[in-house]
């Protein structure tokens, strides 16, 4: 997996400008804050569902044979912009949990909805593991 740094570019904050992968592609489909175990959605703030999500997405790469290091393009649908920025901290510590050091590109809309009404964050992902 080669990381792109367009010349002159500033290096990018907690993600990567693009990201070139050979291998076997894995589209993940977006991932909410559910626990699998409980069938609930995770009860709480911001974070904490962001942490279950991002779970969520390695363990589904899992089934795949892959890591959250092949990870290559990230998209988070997010119901509220400032609620992500006032959880910044406690979302990055569930990011290294889950994903470790790894920043891929990634993509970030703001969306009047998810379709489970109590969902805050979706995350779906595009991983590449090398043949």
């Amino acid at each position: 997996m080669d990381f792109l740094q367009p010349e002159n570019w500033p290096r990018a904050p907690g993600f990567s400008w693009g990201i070139a992968a050979r291998g076997r592609q894995v589209f993940v489909a977006g991932q909410i804050g559910r626990d699998h175990a409980s069938g609930t959605l995770i009860k709480g703030d911001f974070a904490a569902q962001s942490s279950q999500a991002l779970a969520n997405l390695a363990t589904v790469l899992a089934s795949a044979g892959g890591t959250p290091e092949h990870i290559a393009h990230m998209t988070w649908y997010v119901t509220d912009i400032a609620a992500y920025k006032a959880a910044g901290r406690e979302i990055g510590a569930g990011y290294k949990t889950h994903i470790g050091r790894h920043f891929p590109s990634m993509t970030m809309l703001q969306i009047g909805a998810l379709l489970d009404p109590d969902a805050l964050v979706e995350i779906e992902c595009i991983a590449v593991i090398a043949d």
